[in-house]
């Protein structure tokens, strides 16, 4: 019984026990350069959700013209409504290139020698809660995007027309806006089933292979530590009640999620293997003893669209837990 105390209890303390406050931190000096450049990113992330969230589609328009070929009138309508439907998934496209490009100076930050990504985290508080901000801000769009199939119906029809079209001049505008090769990169992006995930993704993938120096553990320990952190701010009442808001712990429940999914897809071996530093039963049990209306979308993510969940080294239990 001794030894299984002293074993439990050194399990608890390798999870980094410390408060992050998601909402109140600012940054350093040493910080701040970094903190500008993402935040001039972050700043633009609210007003694109709500773009994508009022995101309507053509697909009236778009059936009318489908049934009715020989109408020029319909095809003109059509065509008419969805060039700034383009335009606008055209903008969240290149927000993702800015993300991308933002979360890469991030990593850097959080994982460069002498200090360990606990340490990191723990002392460039305004920085780990911009890399949350970007982890929130990533669930949400890919949310939103996945219940809307309008956007992939609107960019079909817009890229059959156009290739049908070419010598029209009344498309000589928007292929001013959007040429051929960007409207493959974007052909691709929307193609995911979450797209915005799969940037970070490549993101942090990219950054390992080109910091060939630096271990991987580095970059897959601040995803892990980030979890951690999160988990523990979820399950100690002390720090729960320092939240002042009811949204910053659905905030919370959404960063740990999003790094667990991110992890998942960087890591060798990812999040669901007994050999990871994610403690992938605690995650869930903790979601799962909140209101089921505020984690359900976040059970299906973790359901949906991790990458090793399926895999065969994942225990029955967890896949029982997910069920």
């Amino acid at each position: 019984m001794g030894n299984l105390l002293k074993v439990l209890t050194r399990e608890i303390e390798n999870y980094p026990h410390f408060f992050l406050d998601f909402e109140n931190a600012q940054p350093t000096d040493g910080e701040r350069e970094v903190w500008n450049q993402i935040n001039a990113v972050l700043q633009d992330s609210e007003s694109l959700l709500a773009d994508l969230q009022a995101y309507k589609g053509a697909g009236q328009e778009i059936r009318d013209a489908i049934q009715n070929p020989n109408d020029i009138q319909l095809q003109e309508k059509a065509w008419n409504s969805v060039c700034p439907l383009v335009l606008r998934l055209k903008q969240f496209y290149e927000f993702s290139l800015r993300l991308e490009k933002a979360l890469q100076n991030l990593l850097e930050s959080l994982t460069c020698p002498p200090y360990t990504p606990t340490q990191h985290l723990e002392r460039e508080q305004a920085l780990a809660k911009e890399f949350a901000e970007i982890l929130h801000f990533t669930l949400r769009f890919d949310e939103l995007k996945m219940r809307n199939p309008a956007i992939q119906n609107d960019f079909s029809y817009y890229r059959r027309t156009i290739n049908r079209n070419r010598i029209n001049n009344m498309h000589i505008d928007i292929e001013n806006e959007v040429n051929n090769e960007m409207a493959n990169r974007m052909s691709l992006f929307y193609a995911e089933a979450t797209p915005m995930l799969k940037t970070l993704s490549n993101a942090t993938t990219r950054f390992v292979s080109e910091n060939k120096t630096l271990p991987i553990e580095n970059t897959t320990d601040c995803l892990s530590t980030m979890a951690s952190v999160c988990k523990v701010m979820l399950e100690t009442p002390e720090y729960r009640s320092r939240f002042t808001s009811e949204k910053t712990l659905m905030f919370c429940m959404r960063v740990m999620v999003g790094v667990i999914i991110l992890y998942d897809h960087v890591h060798p071996v990812g999040a669901f293997s007994k050999t990871s530093k994610i403690d992938m039963k605690g995650y869930i049990k903790v979601l799962k003893e909140q209101p089921p209306d505020t984690v359900e979308g976040l059970l299906n993510a973790l359901r949906f669209t991790t990458k090793h969940l399926n895999d065969e080294s994942t225990s029955k239990q967890i896949r029982a837990m997910l069920q």
